[in-house]
């Protein structure tokens, strides 16, 4: 299951480049493309508002 950003999301774009295959895009809030999400967990990471967490 891909991860998701909820609205929580301030639009930092600290997760953007840390994603190894490019599945998030700028936007408020920021998108993860659930097509390319490796469910690595990079992006959840670096979160400093804790906006990003696993699918349902």
């Amino acid at each position: 299951m891909a991860y998701v950003i909820s609205d929580e999301c301030v639009a930092c774009g600290t997760c953007e480049p840390e994603c190894p295959v490019e599945a998030i895009s700028e936007g408020d809030p920021y998108v993860i493309d659930a097509e390319k999400c490796v469910d690595c967990g990079a992006c959840a990471a670096v979160c400093p508002v804790d906006a990003i967490s696993e699918g349902e």
